[in-house]
């Protein structure tokens, strides 16, 4: 009873605590925060006062925050009753740059909403271990470039989990994760974002089970200059259905999602041992899988960062069902305008934009870097010579797949602890 005690006196605005228990040699506890006039403060007390270990419980209804929340305590859950019931509302946020930030380790978010943060919804930085379960984020007066940039945003991490998670509305990405390593992004839905779900110059990443529906853009596989993490690898997206992505592109101006064509299922772009199968894709006004290198603002593939490599290397696309790409494309935007035009508008499910570096473009690739096309039934093919388009040479386009049946190598699952 003194300990009971002890901890009503520490959170003295009113916590209740409903269990003890001995774990990890400190006891836990389970400490439940309805919802009240004064959530903002109850709630963050509690993340600052809270000890590894305990369980911070939401109940259902509705949490009104005026100010972003922050949690910098490792080991420590924030459950809630279900995204339906549990809602922390940001409607009125008047100050922070997110709903909530977390910077520890071993940290799971489960079974709550996030709604209409004014910038990104949960921004998780350098976490090693994450878990975002059953977790949904929304900015509820549908797509607007003022809406937060991201929904879900683990950056800087490792053992990232987001399983059974819904995003909708991000003005850059709904599921995003970025500069992390051993991620695995499952059984989500993300809808009516500009980018559905997006992963960014990340180590070993699964993206399977999920639902990307009426985004932009469905799934962004991304590798970009001038971040601190480069070189992202080993990221297999499988088994997901894709499906009719055809929102307009409603991103700010200036941000690099913004150049993402209305209506594309998957980009990977400038990412090396790729792998993409078993996904259903379909309904796509402008391309359903698209292969690119980035380029620079000056239409060139250098850079002065020696550590970057701008071109997409080992992508193996096979074993999916792609139908009903191009048929309305982005002209807007210079991937499908481009694409239009040397098609002359007959425009592909798979398309491969063909830069690679010079000596490549002119030698050939190396076996083990090339493109593996397999099994993805009866799909429209393109790839662009990029030398004859400069210098507006015919035969700008080829269209025969067929040296690219090479075999499969299958890259490993990812396992978080």
């Amino acid at each position: 009873m003194r300990l009971v005690k002890h901890l009503k006196e520490r959170f003295h605005y009113g916590l209740i605590v409903s269990c003890i228990a001995f774990s990890h040699n400190i006891f836990s506890e389970v400490i439940i925060i309805p919802p009240s006039e004064n959530s903002q403060e109850r709630l963050q007390e509690a993340f600052i006062l809270v000890n590894p270990g305990d369980v911070i419980q939401l109940t259902s209804g509705v949490y009104d925050l005026e100010d972003g929340l922050s949690l910098d305590v490792d080991d420590i859950k924030i459950i809630g009753e279900g995204h339906e019931n549990s809602i922390l509302n940001f409607s009125d946020q008047k100050s922070g740059a997110q709903g909530l930030m977390v910077t520890s380790d071993n940290v799971i978010l489960q079974d709550f909403a996030v709604l209409d943060t004014k910038g990104d919804a949960i921004k998780v930085k350098g976490s090693d271990g994450i878990s975002f379960i059953n977790i949904r984020t929304e900015w509820s007066n549908g797509p607007k470039s003022s809406n937060g940039a991201y929904g879900l945003y683990p950056v800087e991490s490792k053992d990232v989990l987001i399983d059974g998670c819904i995003a909708i509305g991000a003005s850059d990405a709904g599921i995003y994760v970025g500069q992390s390593e051993n991620i695995i992004v499952r059984n989500s839905i993300a809808k009516f974002n500009v980018a559905g779900i997006e992963i960014e110059n990340s180590y070993y990443a699964d993206v399977y089970g999920n639902t990307a529906v009426d985004n932009t853009g469905g799934v962004l596989v991304f590798d970009l200059p001038g971040l601190p993490q480069q070189g992202g690898h080993d990221v297999r997206v499988f088994d997901n259905l894709i499906q009719g992505n055809n929102t307009d592109n409603f991103a700010p101006p200036g941000n690099i999602v913004g150049e993402v064509p209305r209506g594309t299922g998957i980009i990977i772009m400038a990412n090396s041992d790729v792998e993409i199968f078993d996904n259903q894709i379909e309904n796509h006004e402008t391309v359903g899988i698209a292969v690119v290198s980035y380029i620079n603002d000056d239409d060139s593939a250098d850079f002065s960062d020696s550590g970057y490599y701008p071109h997409p290397k080992s992508i193996q696309i096979h074993s999916n069902s792609v139908s009903q790409s191009g048929h309305n494309p982005d002209l807007d935007k210079d991937i499908a305008s481009i694409l239009f035009e040397i098609s002359k508008g007959d425009m592909p499910d798979i398309f491969w934009d063909g830069v690679l570096p010079l000596r490549q473009m002119i030698f050939g690739q190396p076996d083990t870097e090339k493109l593996v096309l397999q099994n993805n039934g009866s799909i429209k093919f393109a790839v662009m010579n990029p030398i004859r388009y400069m210098l507006s040479f015919p035969n700008q386009l080829n269209r025969d797949q067929s040296e690219y049946a090479n075999d499969i190598q299958p890259l490993s699952p990812v396992i978080i602890d």
